[in-house]
């Protein structure tokens, strides 16, 4: 069977265009090297508790009934699920948190403009214009190139430390550039956090997981659990446990793909979401067709992050707030440290802090603490077991001092019933992200084409970020190359 399409990797950008070609009667082969989809977004179990990776929440919150032109509203549209399936829960509020200065936002802008008013008042007039200026915006043009975001906002603002403080969630929450953005990025970012805000599936990421798998079987799809013995693969299919090994290239154009087990399949077109260097790394040429793509530059922005099981809520202790974004400084660097982890900036969240109804599912009590890392330093450390482990360590201690401080909350080493610590090296290993870089190369595509005419790239290296730019990354792809 020859395929309309090779999609590599089950994450939310994969599955989402997977969904949206099976709609429309395409002949579509997803290739899931793991036994569970969603990639940088899914869960795992520790001591009887599901524990999520990857989400703290989901940005670009829209209410039911909602304009069309919203993002989730057209995610939900373009992927045919009702609302009440996701049934997005707002925030409670979230925090920038700086020694001179906090701002509070929530998901009504009115709030963040109020703290910019109350902490910068000589400022208000300019924030509210390039606030405008922002919102009209095309941040969505594929064509546009990098536009540096900081020169943007110098430009536009006249306070070094709330530019600053605008930068420190926007980065956190999606640049693979070294101390900066690209302006269309950020403008995403932006409107997706401070306009629009945060929220989380009434039942987590694996309810969310489960309505993609759902809605591609409904499609017309088949969802095998590992790659079929007798080579007879579905017209439409899902298949876990499947890795593919190299995409082969004859003429400059992709001819097929070959799986890790030697099985080829052949295709009119592939559709990755392993990421840019990653998918080059996959093609294998019989002529000199390799030589036309570029070699993407890997990304070198690693996180540590851990997650603190509680015996109570923090919401019990009298700390409600959703997300802090803190920075120990006036000035904010977005860079890897010197050290393996640094402390001095990061982000500490409460999943159970959303809105939640009746019947939800409510996350167990916990603490997470991000953090930038080394990534260099994690490779280094990887060689010995016993320092690997003792850093991890020492970064699980600084985590939980971390979130004590920013919480307000003294002994919250006390309440820890269990930690679970992630490292640039586990992104690597369960994602095969070069450094662990979860936002990436710095170089996007944002168009999704690469030198090799009929291979697209969807997700991170595309250029949305985030659960709903994920998504909204595969169906825009799909709908461009693929559907067209």
């Amino acid at each position: 069977m020859k395929y309309d399409c090779v999609i590599i990797g089950a994450g939310l950008s994969g599955m989402a265009a997977a969904v949206r070609l099976a709609h429309f009667g395409k002949k579509v082969l997803v290739c899931e090297r793991h036994s569970r989809i969603g990639g940088l977004n899914s869960y795992y179990s520790r001591r009887g508790e599901l524990i999520e990776s990857g989400l703290h929440a989901m940005t670009n919150f829209a209410a039911k009934g909602a304009p069309k032109s919203l993002p989730l509203s057209k995610l939900l549209r373009q992927l045919r699920i009702p609302y009440g399936d996701l049934a997005p829960r707002g925030q409670n509020g979230s925090k920038i948190d700086f020694p001179d200065a906090v701002l509070e936002f929530s998901n009504d802008f009115a709030e963040l403009a109020d703290s910019v008013a109350k902490r910068f008042p000589h400022s208000i007039d300019k924030f509210l214009a390039f606030d405008e200026f922002v919102g009209s915006y095309d941040g969505l043009n594929v064509t546009a190139g990098y536009v540096s975001a900081r020169s943007v906002l110098k430009e536009r603002l006249d306070d070094e430390l709330l530019i600053e403080m605008l930068f420190c969630p926007l980065m956190y929450y999606g640049s693979a550039v070294v101390d900066d953005m690209d302006f269309a990025q950020f403008a995403i970012m932006y409107k997706s956090i401070f306009r629009e805000g945060f929220c989380r599936p009434a039942g987590g990421i694996k309810a969310l997981l489960d309505i993609l798998e759902r809605r591609f079987v409904e499609g017309g799809g088949e969802i095998l659990e590992k790659e079929p013995r007798d080579s007879r693969f579905p017209e439409r299919g899902l298949v876990k446990n499947c890795r593919v090994a190299t995409v082969n290239v004859e003429g400059g154009v992709v001819s097929s793909a070959t799986l890790e087990s030697g099985e080829i399949v052949e295709t009119e077109k592939v559709l990755s979401s392993a990421g840019l260097p990653e998918t080059e790394s996959l093609i294998s040429a019989s002529d000199a067709s390799k030589s036309v793509a570029d070699t993407a530059e890997p990304g070198v922005l690693g996180f540590v992050e851990t997650v603190a099981k509680l015996d109570a809520p923090m919401s019990a202790r009298g700390y409600d707030t959703t997300i802090t974004f803190f920075n120990n400084s006036a000035e904010f660097a977005y860079r890897p440290p010197e050290e393996p982890v640094s402390a001095e900036s990061g982000v500490v969240c409460c999943p159970d802090n959303f809105r939640f109804e009746a019947g939800d599912f409510v996350p167990t009590p916990q603490i997470r603490v991000t953090m930038l890392a080394n990534p260099d330093a994690w490779n280094t450390l990887r060689e010995n077991r016993s320092d690997y482990e003792s850093a991890k360590i020492a970064a699980t201690e600084t985590a939980l001092k971390v979130a004590a401080r920013i919480s307000r909350t003294a002994n919250i080493a006390d309440s820890v019933v269990f930690t679970d610590t992630f490292t640039p090296n586990t992104i690597t290993r369960h994602t095969e992200r070069i450094n662990g870089a979860v936002y990436g190369s710095p170089m996007k595509s944002k168009d999704g084409r690469t030198k090799i005419k009929n291979l697209f790239i969807c997700g991170t290296d595309q250029g949305f970020l985030g659960i709903t730019g994920s998504m909204l990354s595969g169906i825009s792809m799909a709908n461009m190359h693929l559907l067209a």
